[in-house]
C-alpha cells in the first residue's frame, strides 16, 4: 500500500468499525509506523466525522495522504513515538521541511513556504484523526508556528494573460473548451472536467462546487460556441474523459509549442479573476463569479496593477 493514494470508499471501511476496533487498528498503525493504515485512518475520520469534513476535495486528501507518507517514515528514522511524541518533536519536524531539498524536476533550492505549511496541515490532520479513533491525546504541532510566505501567490504564480489566445491555436476543440472553461468561466480544473452537456442552461453553466456548493456561472459567446460543437465522451453527457494529470499533460504540450511555460490551471482561473475584476472594480461580484465564500480569498486571484487608482487621484 506504500507509496500509492488510498482509494476514499477503502477508507470507509474503517469508519464502519466499532470504537473499540478502531482504536485498536490506529494504535497498532501508529505503533508500527504503517503509513498505509494511517492515511486509512485520516481518510476515515475526514470523510465521515463531520459534515464539514466530509466535502473535503480530493486534492486536498491527496495532499494530506502525501503528507502522511512523508512524515511517518521521517518519525521512525528519527526515533519519534507517534503515540507519544516528545514536546520538541513537532518543532523537529518542521525544521526537517525547511532544510530540506525540493524534489521537483528541474528545481533547486528548499521546500516553499506554502509546501511545508501544506505538509504540516496534512500531519495536524493525521493527529485529529488519532484522536477521533480514540489512539491518543497528543497534539505534538499544537504549538508549532509555520511562517507564511512573503511572497503572495498572485506575484509567485501570475495568471495567463496574454498566453490565452496563442495557446488556443495549439490546442484541440476539446482542450480549447477545458482552458476556456478555467480562464473564461472562472471553474477549478475539477469542476471543469466534470461538466456535462446538461449542465449547459442557454448562456449559463451550472457548476458543482467545491464543498457540494451549487453556482450558476455565465457563459460568454466563445466558450458556448466551443462547447456546442464537442460531443459527449459517455453516456452521462461529460465532455471530458481526463483524469487531472492527463489534462495538465496536454495543456502543458500546448503552452510549449506556443513558446510559454505552463503554470498550471490556477493561472487561467486567476485570469478570469482578474479580467473581471478589472471590468467591474468589484471584488465582491468577482468572488461570486468565482464561487469563493470569502473575499479575502478573491484578493488572492486578482493581479491588481500598481497604478490602479492612478486616475482616481490625480486632481486630489
Amino acid at each position: 500500500m506504500s507509496g500509492e493514494l488510498v482509494p476514499v470508499q477503502t477508507a470507509l471501511s474503517f469508519a464502519d468499525l466499532t470504537d473499540q476496533s478502531l482504536r485498536v487498528r490506529a494504535v497498532e498503525a501508529a505503533a508500527t509506523y504503517d503509513a498505509g493504515a494511517l492515511v486509512l485512518v485520516l481518510l476515515a475520520y475526514m470523510t465521515t466525522s463531520s459534515r464539514k469534513s466530509a466535502r473535503t476535495s480530493r486534492k486536498t486528501l491527496d495532499a494530506y495522504s502525501l503528507a502522511v507518507r512523508d512524515f511517518v517514515p521521517w518519525a521512525s528514522e528519527n526515533g519519534m513515538s507517534l503515540l507519544r511524541p516528545g514536546r520538541r518533536d513537532g518543532g523537529r519536524y518542521l525544521a526537517h521541511l525547511q532544510r530540506r531539498p525540493t524534489a521537483g524536476k528541474g528545481k533547486r533550492g528548499v521546500l516553499s513556504a506554502a509546501t511545508i505549511a501544506q505538509y504540516t496541515a496534512g500531519v495536524r490532520a493525521l493527529y485529529r484523526a488519532l484522536r477521533w479513533a480514540g489512539a491518543t491525546e497528543a497534539q505534538p504541532f499544537e504549538d508549532v508556528y509555520v511562517p507564511s510566505d512573503p511572497t503572495p501567490g498572485i506575484v509567485k504564480n501570475p495568471p495567463y494573460m496574454q498566453e490565452i489566445d496563442p495557446v488556443l491555436t495549439q490546442a484541440g476543440p476539446r482542450l480549447e473548451a477545458l482552458i476556456l472553461l478555467c480562464s473564461h468561466a472562472g471553474l477549478r480544473a475539477s469542476e471543469a472536467l466534470a461538466v456535462r452537456q446538461g449542465d449547459v442552461q442557454g448562456r449559463t453553466l451550472v457548476v458543482q462546487g467545491k464543498g457540494g456548493k451549487v453556482r450558476r456561472v455565465p457563459l460568454g459567446a466563445r466558450i458556448r460556441k466551443v462547447l456546442e460543437s464537442l460531443s459527449p465522451v459517455d453516456t452521462d453527457g461529460h465532455y471530458f474523459d481526463w483524469d487531472y494529470g492527463q489534462a495538465a499533460y496536454r495543456a502543458g504540450k500546448a503552452f510549449k509549442a506556443a513558446g510559454f511555460e505552463w503554470r498550471g490551471f490556477h493561472a487561467a482561473r486567476k485570469h478570469s479573476g482578474t479580467r473581471l475584476y478589472q471590468a467591474t472594480k468589484d471584488f465582491t461580484r468577482v468572488g461570486l463569479f468565482l464561487g469563493h465564500s470569502s473575499v479575502d480569498t478573491t484578493r488572492r486571484y486578482v493581479a491588481v496593477q500598481d497604478n490602479d487608482v492612478a486616475g482616481e487621484v490625480e486632481d486630489w
